[in-house]
């Protein structure tokens, strides 16, 4: 009987499968209970995902024990197609980071995948390869998949366009710059060095528009020469200049291999310093005690169906992903983003109230004073001895509200406060997205 239904179930699998595309995309396996257990990225769905649970095949020699006993789990599976595998790759990064599904031994930890910075905002703009931005106004590529063909191309790029990668203020109204000898990458005429005043200031940012468009271009104009010397060097037998090109070729080209700052967030890579922003914070709110734990909400929904809550937690001002939670939305119908939030803030603290949990220092909604109100009186209503601070933060004109006060605050751009709420309002919102994607490709795969 036991064999009987372990032949359905996995028929039936074979048989979603089926319906998969061939198309690049992730895929989920899912137990029972609709827990994910592990998430895998594919450039064909159909034909990755059916690898699992071919009849006859050995998974245990050719996978391990560990991928045998996670099928032995797997009641259904799901998937999520994308635009590219480079989306795939990175989509599933951050997947997994989000829902730390337990047979994913990789990519749990909190490594971000790599950008290529221009710094714009300075007299001579460098260009470096960084896992964490510096500076908001930076020009920024990527995230880049892979993190040497980064490296390597930017050694290639470099020769093309003659820019810095060295980490020296050089300020264009300082008269001991042409006494400064510049390094040896002047000399093999890989920088223009403008830190030996050799070159203007409106030539090298010259270099650099040139550089910028070369990266947002296609590139094609470089990929043609480089082509052409390969084939020029084949005919002469010069095969060692021929793999030189080669090599080239296929490093440019690797610069497709990146997502968009936008599409493809990394909140993580943003981060500035940490307990700057908390000292600052405890300050803003005239709070007696240091403040340690912040908890963020925000609501996500798709024309008022699957509506779904997210709270993610920092301690210290950093992520603590074992403290993020979902809630998909049980008793509102429709779009009513206040109702869904006094849900899931009185869900959120129903343990805290009864003395199993320990309140959070600050509480923040992502929304403006319609969103603070809700929270307010969820914990109104819950009938709550005393409150966290409450705190909400509206997009665009990225005002501050906070209870008890009668006025909106409006912090600097560069206000570490400002910043950090910024960035667990945006953690929350991706969490909160990134669940409801999941949620919807189940309910279309239901719909089949």
């Amino acid at each position: 009987m036991a064999k009987s239904h372990k032949t359905d179930r996995l028929d039936a699998i074979r048989e979603v499968i089926k319906t998969f595309p061939a198309a690049p995309g992730l895929y989920f396996m899912k137990d029972a209970d609709d827990k994910v257990l592990y998430i895998g990225k594919a450039a064909n769905l159909r034909s990755r995902a059916a690898s699992y649970f071919q009849p006859g095949a050995n998974l245990h020699e050719s996978r391990g024990p560990w991928i045998v006993e996670m099928v032995a789990k797997t009641a259904a599976v799901d998937f999520l197609q994308t635009e590219s595998e480079v989306d795939a790759i990175l989509q599933e990064a951050r997947l997994i980071k989000d829902i730390h599904p337990p047979y994913n031994t990789d990519l749990k930890d909190a490594k971000t995948f790599p950008y290529l910075e221009i710094t714009t905002r300075q007299p001579f703009p460098g260009v470096y390869l960084t896992r964490n931005p510096q500076d908001a106004r930076s020009k920024l590529f990527g995230p880049f998949t892979s993190v040497g063909d980064l490296r390597a191309v930017i050694v290639i790029l470099q020769k093309i366009y003659k820019f810095r990668t060295c980490t020296l203020d050089i300020r264009p109204d300082d008269p001991k710059r042409r006494f400064f000898r510049p390094c040896i990458l002047y000399n093999i005429r890989q920088c223009t060095a403008p830190c030996g005043d050799r070159v203007s200031k409106d030539d090298y940012r010259r270099q650099i528009r040139d550089f910028v468009t070369f990266m947002q271009s296609k590139r094609s104009t470089v990929l043609r020469q480089l082509n052409k010397q390969m084939a020029e060097a084949a005919a002469k037998m010069d095969f060692e200049t021929a793999a030189e090109c080669r090599d080239r070729i296929r490093l440019i080209e690797s610069l497709d291999k990146r997502g968009t700052v936008e599409g493809n967030q990394q909140p993580e890579a943003f981060v500035s310093d940490p307990a700057e922003a908390m000292a600052k914070l405890q300050a803003l709110l005239k709070s007696d005690q240091p403040v340690r734990i912040i908890e963020g909400f925000d609501i996500a929904h798709l024309a008022g169906e699957e509506t779904v809550g997210s709270m993610v937690q920092f301690i210290d001002g950093k992520p603590f992903k074992d403290g993020y939670r979902r809630f998909k939305i049980k008793t509102v119908s429709g779009v009513d983003d206040y109702a869904c939030l006094k849900e899931i803030v009185t869900r959120r603290y129903k343990r805290a109230m009864a003395g199993e949990e320990l309140w959070p220092d600050v509480v923040l909604i992502d929304g403006g004073l319609g969103q603070l109100h809700a929270a307010e009186e969820a914990f109104a209503e819950m009938g709550a001895p005393s409150l966290p601070h409450l705190m909400s933060i509206a997009k665009k004109e990225e005002l501050l509200y906070i209870h008890g006060r009668g006025k909106e605050l409006r912090l600097p751009a560069n206000n570490p406060v400002r910043k950090l709420m910024q960035y667990i309002r945006d953690e929350a919102h991706r969490f909160a997205q990134h669940y409801h994607h999941i949620l919807r490709k189940k309910t279309m795969l239901n719909g089949q």
